[in-house]
């Protein structure tokens, strides 16, 4: 006999990651204004908070000691060492979440998707391109959020970002915003209705985040 469906799936994990100042954090935020069913999984770092940013709803804003507190006691699913901050994903919420059948959406830097795929690989990775390299470096300047040697340090990791690109399931270039939201629905819509995912046999989607993130990044 072959497998047998379930009545009910367990929750997709969707990471949408890319080069800095690609735009994500619009998408994502379009995204679920448009999928009321996806779960947004806030980051913790320790950047200092932007303006307009609030504790808990962009981020998690800790202090370096407690964020190398999540990493000793392995309360993160991921993390990094981007631009001089500490970048995490916390690790209870999106595991129970996705138990309960929910679908959890991330958006994260280019070094946490790659530990994520690495440790949970039946997770929908979706890399965020740019237009074009000019683009980008427009983009990044226009959010004045950035001094100038930040934004030539980010365009300079550009080209080593861009080869993560193969790594991934889908690519998304957001040129136009609302084409680029309708490629991402599109995306979440397929992997919803994969037969896989409502399979018995075979189960993959269970603890594979038990073992401890990468160190060193």
């Amino acid at each position: 006999m072959g497998s047998i469906l379930r009545t009910r799936r367990r929750g997709i994990l969707f990471v949408i990651s890319g080069p800095s100042g690609v735009g994500k954090g619009t998408l994502r935020e379009r995204l679920l204004a448009r999928e009321s069913q996806l779960v947004y999984s806030i980051s913790a770092t320790t950047r200092l908070p932007r303006p307009g940013e609030r504790h808990g709803r962009e981020y998690f804003f800790v202090s370096q000691a407690e964020f190398e507190r999540l990493i000793r006691e392995h309360q993160l699913l991921e993390w990094a060492f981007v631009y001089g901050n500490y970048y995490g994903t916390p690790r209870p919420f999106v595991l129970e979440t996705l138990a309960r059948g929910q679908d959890v959406l991330l958006e994260i830097d280019i070094q946490g998707a790659m530990q994520i795929k690495r440790r949970f690989p039946q997770g929908v990775f979706v890399f965020i391109m740019p237009p074009s390299m000019p683009e980008l470096a427009r983009r990044l300047a226009a959010r004045g959020q950035d001094p100038p040697e930040t934004i030539a340090r980010r365009l300079a990791q550009y080209e080593e970002e861009i080869g993560h690109v193969k790594d991934y399931e889908y690519m998304v270039v957001n040129d136009q915003l609302e084409c680029a939201v309708d490629e991402l629905m599109a995306i979440v819509t397929a992997e919803r209705c994969r037969v896989s995912r409502w399979m018995e046999e075979g189960d993959d989607s269970g603890t594979a985040f038990d073992e401890p993130p990468d160190e060193g990044q």
